[in-house]
């Protein structure tokens, strides 16, 4: 493929996966400014690394994750610069992408959101996924590690969440 060739099916790509990106951008950013940001940071390296992306080697969405993933925890794990500069993208860019509102129906789900902020950044990934119904071998390809240490580190997540939501909700809830 070529330039423009290119861009748009990188764009078609986007347009359909789009969710992903902004999944992994409420998992990791909590503040609309900060996932504004991501969300621009995770497109740019989408884009520059769709060159190398391999349709034969992995599905679309899972080389997204891959990426997504990559970059919002490489975000989290460098302290906040003043000076930071990102690589902005056109208007045009952007409407391709869309936006998507975030909701949080009930408490149950605020408190699930707190429970996951406090998880570090590889856990708050494999829960990502799980919630997202990936099979055990697509989150361990997704995330480079073993599918016994997935499924491993999830019962662990899961074990933690029950007593954090046991002790969290008021009686009756």
């Amino acid at each position: 493929m070529r330039g423009r060739e290119q861009q748009r099916a990188f764009e078609t790509l986007l347009r359909e996966h789009q969710r992903i990106v902004f999944k992994v951008v409420s998992v990791y950013a909590r503040h609309p400014e900060d996932r504004r940001d991501l969300t621009q940071e995770i497109c740019v390296q989408l884009w520059r690394s769709f060159p190398r992306f391999d349709e034969k080697r992995a599905r679309f969405s899972t080389w997204m994750y891959r990426v997504a993933l990559n970059i919002a925890i490489s975000q989290m794990r460098r302290p906040p610069r003043q000076d930071e500069r990102f690589e902005t993208l056109d208007q045009q860019q952007l409407d391709a992408v869309g936006t998507v509102g975030i909701v949080e129906p009930d408490e149950r789900v605020e408190v699930l959101h707190r429970f996951i902020d406090l998880l570090d950044p590889l856990n708050r990934a494999l829960i990502l996924l799980y919630l997202e119904d990936r099979g055990y071998g697509e989150i361990a390809e997704i995330l480079g590690i073993s599918e016994t240490n997935v499924a491993t580190k999830i019962s662990r997540i899961k074990q933690k969440l029950r007593q954090q939501m046991t002790g969290a909700m008021p009686a009756g809830a």
